[in-house]
């Protein structure tokens, strides 16, 4: 998740801190079709100006979609015309802090249980060498870096993207957060490799000066530390 993915996701949740909003939110995600202002506003008990105002706002939040379609079933005067329609967003929205990935683990571990299964080979063997692709796809850059500086801050921006939070110590860098957290606590052999796979992947495609990924467990931070190729 990039910043203004994080920062649009913060944003759509808290709009629904208000709880009119929120109400409004929760009745339109419960109706089997799109639903009108006048329909909301009915539903929810306040006035078809206040909702019209709520719903706007959670449109542009990007937690609704709006269309402008005729009611069915809707007689006399002005029945012809159109009305605005709400409906839930079609995209999920996340917040955590610090930045999880588990979507992106539950990805790499279906695409290996399906090669898996396909050809025989062990399923964490294969876990494996899906994270490391998956890196090298992520870590791929048009201009390869000149030098293990260059390598190095490259990999740090990439892995930043994915939640990692580098810190430099000394001349390593430590990843702060886990993005598998949650895995790593129950199943830390095979997140840490996952782990190491991956940015083991990021550093070969910034070789020959992408850094060094070694696995090196510590207290309260991720299994890997990168290190300059140089040293």
């Amino acid at each position: 998740m990039n910043d203004d993915s994080l920062e649009r996701d913060a944003a759509g949740i808290g709009a629904l801190a208000d709880p009119v909003r929120r109400e409004l939110y929760r009745f339109v995600c419960a109706q089997s079709a799109p639903v009108s202002r006048d329909q909301a506003a009915d539903a929810v008990g306040i006035p078809h100006h206040q909702a019209k105002f709520h719903l706007d706002r959670l449109t542009a939040e990007g937690l609704l979609e709006s269309e402008y379609a005729r009611l069915a079933g809707r007689s006399g005067p002005g029945a012809g015309r159109t009305s605005k329609l709400y409906r839930r967003a079609g995209r999920d929205i996340a917040v955590s802090l610090p930045q999880r990935e588990y979507e992106l683990a539950g990805r790499l571990m279906a695409t290996a249980i399906a090669k898996s299964s396909s050809s025989g080979e062990p399923v964490v063997e294969v876990l494996n060498g899906v994270a490391h692709d998956y890196g090298r796809t992520i870590g791929a850059t048009p201009r390869r870096p000149a030098n293990a500086a260059a390598g190095l801050k490259l990999a740090v921006k990439v892995l930043s993207r994915y939640g990692y939070e580098p810190h430099t110590i000394g001349r390593r860098i430590e990843l702060a957060n886990c993005p598998f957290h949650a895995l790593a606590q129950e199943q830390t052999e095979l997140a840490c490799n996952m782990n190491h796979a991956l940015i083991t992947g990021v550093a070969d495609a910034l070789a020959p000066h992408g850094p060094d990924a070694q696995l090196c467990p510590g207290p309260d931070r991720c299994c890997v530390v990168l290190t300059p190729s140089d040293t």
